[in-house]
């Protein structure tokens, strides 16, 4: 009975936000001029024809990557801060969403997203794994959490840093603006085959993650803690690194850099499920899913011109929460 009433509440708050979730993802489906009731209304007529075209090809995809990609975000940085013990750990510390954008804006400076389709994903993703790659093997095997956090943030810099480079020599104005805009963060045009290019990789990515949430659990008594009791640290730190590089990779580089949802999730959500990552990983997937799918909703009903994108949305709402996370750490230091 004791386990069932320890059980019982966290049932409850995933039950509540999957079907938070589920609700905004069908908002997303009916959100416009054109809702799904004219499907069985005006069946059969070209009115009806237009729905199922738009519903099918536009929102459809547009919502599925909001899911996604949110969930991608939540769990991830749930993943990193469980992992270097950080409540401030967000998904863009270990640079792999700054070199995500890099690969996309390299496939837009050279020309390669006018030849080849998905060049823009692909090139993303080939960032996200090379930040992945760097920041193990610039921390090195037995590298302690600030050493691995160090060589994050000279990666993110570095991408940084190029990324501004391409924008600066960039000999066609138009290109740099599609550039600009493309970072901002968006769902919005968005189809199947960029479901299909990065849904796989996010999968993998929440794969990982999930199997390292017990490992995570011992290693919240320290590093040395975990290593007495049989936990390989190093392993935990690199499957987390892969992990949270295939699911922002493949996130970053369908939608650009979408902040905050890594870092504003976990910390609504430990609260409610307790601060065991093994609790918080999947909850935090929901959670990112359900934050994401909310500002792409509030982005579509605010739209009366040009639409805001997405990741402004998440910033404005993520910036502020950030800051009272900080003043309220600096206000619990003794």
């Amino acid at each position: 009975m004791r386990a069932t009433g320890r059980t019982a509440p966290l049932v409850l708050v995933y039950g509540l936000l999957g079907g938070l979730a589920l609700a905004l993802f069908m908002a997303t489906l009916w959100l416009g001029p054109l809702s799904p009731r004219v499907l069985w209304t005006s069946a059969g007529s070209d009115e009806a024809a237009i729905a199922r075209i738009l519903i099918e090809q536009v929102r459809l995809p547009r919502a599925i990557l909001a899911l996604t990609i949110g969930a991608s975000l939540g769990i991830a940085g749930a993943a990193l801060q469980g992992l270097l013990r950080n409540p401030l750990a967000e998904p863009g510390l270990l640079g792999v969403s700054g070199c995500a954008a890099l690969g996309a804006v390299i496939a837009y400076y050279s020309g390669w997203s006018v030849l080849v389709p998905m060049a823009l994903p692909i090139a993303g993703m080939l960032g996200a794994t090379l930040a992945a790659l760097a920041v193990v093997l610039l921390a090195g095997r037995d590298a302690g959490v600030l050493t691995l956090i160090l060589a994050g943030v000279a990666v993110n810099s570095l991408a940084g840093a190029l990324t501004a480079l391409a924008l600066n020599l960039s000999p066609n104005p138009f290109a740099a603006y599609e550039i600009v805009v493309w970072m901002l963060g968006s769902v919005a045009d968005r189809s199947f085959e960029h479901v299909a290019i990065a849904m796989p990789f996010m999968l993998a990515g929440w794969l990982v993650l999930l199997l390292t949430g017990r490992a995570l659990d011992v290693l919240s008594l320290g590093e040395d803690g975990a290593r007495s009791l049989g936990v390989d640290v190093a392993q935990v730190r690199n499957r987390v690194t892969i992990g949270v590089a295939l699911c922002v990779g493949a996130a970053v580089s369908v939608s650009g850099v979408i902040g905050f949802v890594g870092l504003v999730v976990p910390h609504l959500l430990r609260p409610l499920v307790g601060p065991r990552p093994a609790r918080l990983l999947p909850a935090s997937a929901v959670g990112g899913a359900a934050l994401t799918l909310a500002a792409d909703v509030l982005v579509r009903l605010g739209s009366g011109g040009a639409e805001l994108k997405l990741g402004v949305v998440t910033a404005l709402v993520g910036a502020p929460f950030f800051f009272w996370l900080v003043v309220r750490s600096r206000n619990a230091l003794p």
